[in-house]
Order: C-alpha cells, then structure tokens, then sequence
C-alpha cells in the first residue's frame, strides 16, 4: 500500500463542499462504481492540536479540563484525514450521507496536548448491507518516535448504494427485544446539538446541521453526530479509572434532533479492580435503542509499556 503525504490536517469544511460538488454532477461517478478501494495510506506528520479547540470539545460533551486529549477528541482530530481518503474521486462511495454505524477504538497511553502528532488513515472490508454498501476506516495516530498511541477502526453506510459484485447479506432475523435498564443519566439534546458539535470537531455533514439539509439526504430529521454520543458516553465510562482502554459502540438507531436520551453505564468489579463497564442509550418514550457498547482496560500483552495518567488542567 503507498503513502499520500498530506502537508496538513485537512479541512472539513472543504472536504464537505467539493462532495457537495460532486453529488450535484452525479450520485455515482463511473470510477465510483468499480467496487475497489484506494490502495493507499493518507498521512500527516507533526500535526499539532489546538488548545482553544480541545477546550471547546471538552466543554461541550462535559469533559474535565486536561492536558490530555479524551479518546473521543482524538477521534476528532484523526477523522479529516479519513475522510479525506472518502473525498478522493477513486473511492468508491459518495461521501454525503454516510451513516456512522460502528467505532472500535485503541487508546494506548496518554496524548498530551503539546505532543506533535502522526495521523495515518486507509480504508478496509468494503461489504455488502442489506441496506446499502459499508466500509470500514482505520486511524492510527502515533508519536514522532513511532510509538502507536491510539487507534481507531470506524464503519460507515452508504444508503441505498449497492456496487456491482458486491453481495448483499442475508436478511437478519428480528433483533431480541430491548428491556431498558434502570437509567444511570437522562441527556437533554436541543434542535442546535448537531450544529454545536459541528463547530467544535469541524463535521459539517447536512444531516446533522438542520432539518431541511437532513431531508435533502433523506432524513427525517437532523440527527446528533455518532462521535458527540461516543465521546460523551464513554468519558463517563473511564472518569474514575486508570490506564491503557479499550472501547467499542454500535449505533442501532439514530438520535433525531431534538431529543431526550436515556442513558445507563454498569461498571463490572472483579478482585483486581475494574475489569470494564457496558453502556447502552435509548429514547425513553419510544424505548427503541440508540447505541450500546463497552469500554474495558487493555490487557498488557496489547498496550504499550508505561502508565496512564490523567492530569487534570485548572
């Protein structure tokens, strides 16, 4: 696999204006029909994160101030280069209206904030859905010593985007019944929860923006983005816990904006301390399920060597 060299994190905001231009000349280019993904790497070497931007993420999914990026952030600041892997004209599926389906995510040791920054991104596992076509986005972020410190593997859907020679799955059976839980934590999320997190992490996708630029791509309504769920979520899963994690969230059904979410995290105790906890969000008036997940320490044969600190910032 090469290597594109970009000289900086890219722009959302231009990412998501030339697929904007795109999708206006049309759905499927004909290289975006050849089923075949990139055979290539996009990297960025000495990026460096913003310290206003971290404090304005941090603030809004209600982090504690610190020097240390929250796994959720890192996300953030890794995914323009993904998604400049989406953008390139040989991919294979239109970026506008991708939906966030999965994230599973390494966090090896604490990224101080100062700390410059290697972000590599490629795309894997282009699948059939039975809704669409699916693929997957790997990020890996490293120190300017090689030191992996974090990595994450998203899935994304194309609705309604079936490619030539690529299988549709099976049918699934009904999934089991969801029995609530009791609720550890109730969100409250306004009309402008979308474009709020959109100003802070620079994801300007239409479908999280309004109502009127969610419908012009087929939804009902504007959706909260997958990560402003993830991040908050699962920060309140290792607040009180030390050391490398891993984490991992499936998204069932979207949040439409605007909405209450019940939200409940368990924590699982074994002799040795905290062995993990499961978490799982829903809408307390219909009881459908949004998303559900596990956050769990790493065990030592798969983090780096070294400890996991949390300095807090004043």
């Amino acid at each position: 696999m090469s290597t594109t060299q970009l000289t900086e994190i890219p722009a959302l905001g231009k990412l998501y204006a030339g697929a904007v231009g795109s999708a206006a000349k049309s759905r499927l280019s004909p290289a975006k029909g050849t089923g075949l993904l990139p055979a290539d790497r996009h990297e960025v070497r000495g990026a460096v994160v913003d310290l206003a931007k971290l404090t304005d993420f941090q603030r809004l999914v209600l982090h504690s101030a610190t020097d240390y990026l929250p796994t959720g952030y890192v996300h953030t600041f890794a995914f323009p280069v993904a998604m400049s892997l989406m953008a390139r004209e040989d991919f294979p599926l239109p970026l506008l209206g991708m939906v966030h389906l999965r994230n599973v995510v390494q966090h090896f040791r604490p990224i101080h904030y100062t700390e410059p920054l290697t972000v590599t991104a490629w795309a894997e596992n282009l699948d059939g859905h039975r809704a669409g076509t699916q693929v997957e986005l790997v990020a890996e972020v490293t120190s300017d010593a090689g030191e992996v410190l974090w990595r994450g593997r998203s899935t994304y859907l194309a609705k309604g985007v079936f490619l030539p020679k690529i299988d549709r799955p099976a049918a699934a059976g009904p999934r089991p019944e969801f029995i609530p839980p009791l609720p550890t934590a109730s969100w409250r999320l306004g009309a402008d929860a979308g474009r709020n997190y959109a100003r802070v992490s620079g994801d300007f996708n239409p479908i999280h923006l309004s109502r009127l630029s969610a419908k012009a791509l087929g939804m009902k309504r504007s959706l909260a983005h997958g990560m402003y769920l993830a991040s908050r979520v699962v920060a309140d899963a290792v607040q009180t816990h030390e050391g490398p994690f891993e984490w991992s969230i499936d998204f069932e059904s979207p949040v439409l904006l605007p909405a209450t979410v019940a939200v409940a995290i368990t924590d699982e105790e074994q002799d040795a301390g905290w062995s993990g906890s499961s978490f799982t969000g829903w809408n307390p008036r219909s009881q459908r399920r949004h998303f559900s997940g596990i956050v769990a320490p790493l065990v030592s044969g798969d983090a780096p060597a070294g400890g996991f600190a949390a300095g807090t910032r004043a």
